[in-house]
């Protein structure tokens, strides 16, 4: 890899002065990709990381400072498994039960419970808890009359999983109304009910619960689903595995999909800035027609087995439901990201969309929104990548010219008619290797599922 110079510096873009508020750019002249052509990326930078938030051999701070842990030990367990027994009880929904998981072990930091009306209402127009705290996507608990008419401000409730599993206990703080006027168009920017997001709204209860969690267990004893116990690592446990591995800048890509040559792309230039990558798909509720997450997980194994080095690659779960709240969105996966330590996070075209809600770089866009210091994780702005017959390489709009029939692209109804055909994508396009572990899942009688 060679950089493109600047007086002074060293050949190593973490060495380089940091440059204040402004826009940085990196120029990356890479020939990792397995072709023989140099292929150019600029990556834009907003905003720089203070100095302050990453000094050498340090992780990235917590969002909010300090990262939470709301799972009470075995002997607080025990007494809270007695007290259920005598409290009002709510069911958790599947994505309740994720947000329970990611407020448990941190990931959600500074929650430590479900919100009460004054941060519902603060985060739905502004985008921030009632403190000032950056906070775009409200983390409520929705309940039915029903169960609200059992429940009492300044009691307790149980929470528990759908399959009957206890999994905490909740102090309730707030019974507040589920104003969905505010929370549709602040969060979605959308109120139209086809939106996966919105639907999943407006299915909820009518009134929202807000109060500190005390987690006995965040792991259904009875349908606990694919857990992928071996890469589901807490907040706490990629911040030792980093400092173990000496890393203290780590990109991260966050992905609900598998991993084509285009995300590769851009996982590499990242990785040449950083000290390691880690590949942390979304493995909680997602909508139906996504591709199941045990598939996704082989087509993951499979491409760092063959495509990335070891040692510079790191592979874990976010237990995390998607919203598809967009631009929103992507700020929750930057500050999440932020909690397992992570300083760099990879934002690319239309994060976290849906259909034709938001605009390609809408997710990209928000980030300027937001102050210096909200969020001491840096985003990493990439251009829509595609294979250049003509630059036999990966190009973006910014790195090489527009050529008509040049770009290799194929929309997903495509890719999924070849696939369920038996047929591999060009290379192009997408690894054989991952092309051969998706064929295998859709042309299956019966696929697996999530």
């Amino acid at each position: 890899m060679t950089l493109e110079h600047r007086p002074g510096d060293t050949g190593d873009p973490r060495s380089w002065p940091r440059a204040g508020p402004s826009v940085t750019f990196f120029t990356l002249c890479a020939n990792a990709f397995s072709q023989p052509d140099i292929v150019v990326s600029t990556i834009a930078l907003f905003p720089p990381i203070l100095e302050s938030t990453m000094s050498a051999g340090s992780l990235i701070p917590p969002h909010g400072g300090t990262l939470v842990n709301r799972i009470v030990s075995e002997a607080d367990a025990a007494a809270l498994r007695e007290e259920a027994a005598t409290l009002p009880k709510i069911e958790l929904s599947a994505k309740q039960a994720c947000d329970l998981e990611m407020i448990a072990i941190g990931a959600f930091s500074p929650l430590t419970g479900f919100v009460g009306k004054a941060d519902f209402e603060s985060i739905c127009k502004d985008m921030r808890l009632a403190n000032g705290t950056v906070f775009p996507i409200p983390v409520t608990l929705a309940v039915c009359d029903d169960v609200k008419g059992t429940l009492s401000e300044g009691g307790r409730a149980a929470l528990y999983h759908s399959d009957g599993t206890l999994m905490a206990v909740m102090d309730v703080a707030e019974i507040y109304t589920h104003d969905r006027d505010i929370e549709m168009p602040g969060v979605f920017r959308t109120t139209d009910e086809a939106h996966p997001g919105v639907k999943a709204v407006m299915d909820e209860g009518n009134w929202l619960v807000g109060g500190d969690i005390h987690v006995i267990t965040v792991t259904p004893e009875h349908e606990p689903g694919e857990q992928f116990t071996e890469y589901r690592l807490t907040p706490a446990q990629t911040r030792a595995a980093f400092e173990e591995k000496g890393w203290s800048t780590v990109a991260a890509f966050q992905t609900r999909n598998p991993i084509h040559r285009a995300h590769e792309y851009l996982c590499k230039c990242a990785t040449e800035i950083c000290d390691g990558l880690l590949i942390h798909p979304l493995v909680g509720e997602t909508k139906p027609g996504d591709i199941p997450a045990d598939v996704r997980m082989k087509c993951y194994e499979t491409i760092i087995e063959n495509y990335f080095v070891p040692e510079y690659t790191m592979l874990s779960v976010m237990p995390a439901a998607m919203r598809y709240a967009g631009p929103r969105e992507a700020v929750l996966h930057a500050l999440v990201r932020q909690n397992y330590g992570v300083s760099h996070f990879i934002v690319g075209r239309d994060h976290a969309g849906v259909g034709d809600y938001y605009g390609t770089y809408d997710a990209q866009e928000i980030f300027n929104d937001l102050n210096e210091g909200d969020l001491a994780v840096t985003p990493l702005k990439f251009e829509h990548a595609a294979w250049s017959n003509k630059a036999q390489g990966m190009v973006s709009a910014k790195t090489f010219p527009k050529i008509k029939g040049d770009q290799i692209f194929l929309s997903g109804t495509k890719v999924r008619e070849l696939l369920s055909q038996g047929e591999r994508p060009p290379a192009e396009f997408s690894r054989p290797e991952v092309a051969d572990v998706l064929i295998e899942w859709a042309t299956a009688a019966e696929p697996v599922a999530s």
